[in-house]
């Protein structure tokens, strides 16, 4: 049958037919007449020519260091980032790794489970649920001082509580980030009261130069309200997002987002104990972030420390 014929019938112009041979003919010189052409093995070439381009088929070594650094917690864009940041010979972008993970042979491995969401298909990003609003004597987050909303100077972090289910009892997590570092301390607490939970992060930044703690910042939640004894403890000011605002605070939201893979809602209370929340904050604090560069939370916090011992010298 004539080329143009087989196009017409395939409502395709005869350029594409006549392209389509040419790739996947096994004898150019048979052309136009398609006597050489066989759908499976015309198939079997469109693949194997397609993982020519595929880093991660062609290179199973680099497919199983991607999947060791999900495994340990990173997302694909601080997978693609830390390789630019130390000039990885072979590098992938994060498309790259969600395109295989869901292309057939990632689907065939099941590679989407060692994604951060675990999910079958790509989705957007669902709604902020917002907490119940309080309203006490507390300072606005609309009279902070620019220089910390831009995260332009060091010492000024984000707080907030981390529930589990109510058959698990009263205990929860304060966890606490650095704005511009995104470094996490996590802290258990045996309940919702104010005074111990304040008490607990006066202790855990104590042993820091006053320029590290400046301030926190805080939803308008009850377990919040003797935020006055963090002035009186080690002389940090406290801020408070507008009611029904938690996405104020978007560091630790998203923090709080990372630490669930660790901590689920269904943790039981003998799981949290210090020396677990010693490994998750190590394992957070250790991955690479975008928004740092590509740094590690760790690196820059120990660096702004440094700046802040040489001052002081």
């Amino acid at each position: 049958m004539p080329i143009p014929e087989i196009a017409d019938r395939l409502g395709r112009a005869a350029s594409t037919i006549y392209r389509e041979l040419k790739r996947n003919h096994f004898d150019d010189k048979e052309l136009p007449e398609p006597n050489g052409y066989h759908a499976m093995n015309a198939q079997g070439m469109y693949e194997k020519r397609r993982a020519i381009h595929r880093k991660m088929v062609v290179h199973p070594e680099l497919k199983n260091a991607i999947q060791d650094r999900l495994k340990a917690g990173w997302s694909p864009e601080q997978i693609a980032g830390r390789m630019r940041l130390e000039r990885h010979p072979i590098r992938v972008s994060h498309e790259t790794i969600y395109r295989f993970a869901y292309s057939k042979d990632g689907r065939d491995e099941q590679f989407y489970r060692h994604l951060p969401e675990h999910r079958r298909r790509r989705r957007p990003r669902g709604y902020r649920r917002h907490n119940r609003t309080h309203i006490f004597d507390v300072q606005s987050l609309s009279h902070r001082p620019e220089r910390i909303s831009e995260r332009t100077e060091f010492g000024h972090w984000e707080c907030d509580l981390m529930m589990f289910r109510k058959e698990h009892g009263k205990v929860n997590v304060t966890s606490l980030v650095e704005r511009v570092s995104r470094y996490t301390v996590v802290m258990r607490n045996e309940d919702r009261q104010s005074k111990p939970i304040m008490e607990a992060l006066v202790q855990g930044l104590a042993p820091l130069p006053a320029d590290a703690r400046q301030s926190i910042t805080f939803d308008r939640g009850t377990e919040f309200s003797a935020w006055k004894h963090l002035k009186a403890g080690i002389g940090v000011d406290a801020w408070f997002c507008d009611p029904q605002t938690p996405f104020q605070k978007g560091t630790v939201e998203n923090t709080n987002n990372r630490l669930r893979k660790y901590l689920p809602r269904s943790t039981e209370p003998t799981a949290l104990t210090n020396r677990y929340s010693r490994s998750i904050c190590h394992r957070l604090n250790s991955t690479p972030r975008k928004c740092l560069g590509y740094h590690t939370p760790a690196e820059v916090f120990e660096a702004k420390l440094m700046e802040i011992q040489k001052r002081l010298e």
